[in-house]
């Protein structure tokens, strides 16, 4: 084998510079191999969301749930191929997940402007990002560039999204593995300001806490009586829906934290935030603050996941159909 000249070297470490360099995520990837792109997808959410509202609780939920499993490459979106393959959409966290239509009729726009260019993931991130912003809430940057991944899997899923049960450690332990901190655990925990759920996600708070029939101490008694009696009924209600965010739910502000400071934190997982006092001390620091501070500080922390583990370059796929892999 013959030796590699000092020149080729060279040429060859500046093209992976230069590769390197362009595989990332950037504002206005689409703007010459897709101009329209953004404008169709605001469009179509601006048409469509301020009829549902609630689902801009919807997306933001699903572009979390996409990006800590594989990292936010649209992988939560794929369909089982075979009996024996069960995907991300079937593990318990997804599968009161809603809005997959809503983004297939996203993606058919897109196909029909700029055949296989834009991605699913970006989709995924794109409305989120417009879904909440068009109901008053914040905006943020949403660079794209997001390519697709070819695989999906239940147990990841499962394991990996946070789970509405979960301790501090378990909080802190799940956020750091995708590269997120206290901070953006608890900025980020402040979707719930427009999220609903179901009784069966809390009801254990309730009725059976410790498995003999008593209730979560740590819960507010008034709010948890006045739940078991106007909400959830019985421990084995799993139809109702129950606002994380009573009295606020269709309005992004800073309710949530007032809420987790008075012990009407719906999940086991909202009231660990003030278990720990790193954390404590940012939810203060939100309920002490201004609207305006919140939503720039969201904003933060939502650019950083959507982030999370993204393949670019010549990694992944540009889906045809969200739901199923090219070929």
């Amino acid at each position: 084998m013959g030796t590699m000249s000092s020149t080729s070297l060279a040429i060859l470490v500046l093209f992976g510079l230069f590769s390197s360099a362009f595989a990332q995520l950037k504002t206005g990837f689409y703007s010459q191999s897709c101009p329209k792109a953004e404008k169709i997808v605001l469009d179509y959410v601006n048409e469509h969301v301020p009829h549902a509202p609630t689902l801009a609780a919807t997306f933001i939920r699903m572009h979390f749930h996409d990006c800590f499993v594989r990292g936010c490459d649209g992988s939560v979106l794929l369909n089982r191929t075979s009996s024996n393959n069960p995907v991300e959409k079937e593990a318990p966290p997804n599968l009161t997940l809603q809005g997959f239509d809503f983004i297939d009729r996203v993606k058919a726009l897109l196909e029909a402007e700029c055949p296989q260019t834009v991605s699913c993931a970006d989709v995924i991130a794109l409305v989120a990002r417009d879904a909440v912003a068009i109901t008053g809430g914040p905006s943020w940057k949403v660079p794209t560039g997001r390519r697709d991944g070819f695989v999906s899997n239940r147990t990841e899923a499962t394991n990996q999204i946070p789970a509405p049960f979960n301790n501090f450690t378990e909080l802190r332990t799940s956020f750091a593995n995708k590269g997120l901190n206290v901070k953006d655990l608890v900025l980020l925990s402040g979707a719930h300001t427009i999220g609903i759920t179901h009784c069966n996600e809390f009801s254990n708070r309730l009725y059976n806490f410790t498995g003999k029939g008593d209730q979560d101490p740590s819960l507010d008694s008034e709010y948890a009586t006045n739940l078991k009696n106007k909400k959830c009924k019985t421990i084995t209600d799993n139809t109702t829906l129950v606002e994380m965010d009573p009295g606020s739910f269709r309005t992004f502000d800073l309710s949530y934290f007032k809420n987790l400071v008075k012990r009407r934190g719906l999940f086991s997982s909202d009231a660990a935030l003030i278990t720990d006092s790193t954390s404590l001390s940012y939810v203060t620091e939100l309920v002490n603050g201004n609207l305006s501070k919140f939503f720039k500080e969201f904003a933060k922390s939502m650019e950083k996941m959507g982030k999370v583990g993204v393949k670019v370059g010549t990694a992944g796929e540009i889906r045809k159909l969200c739901a199923v892999v090219n070929g």
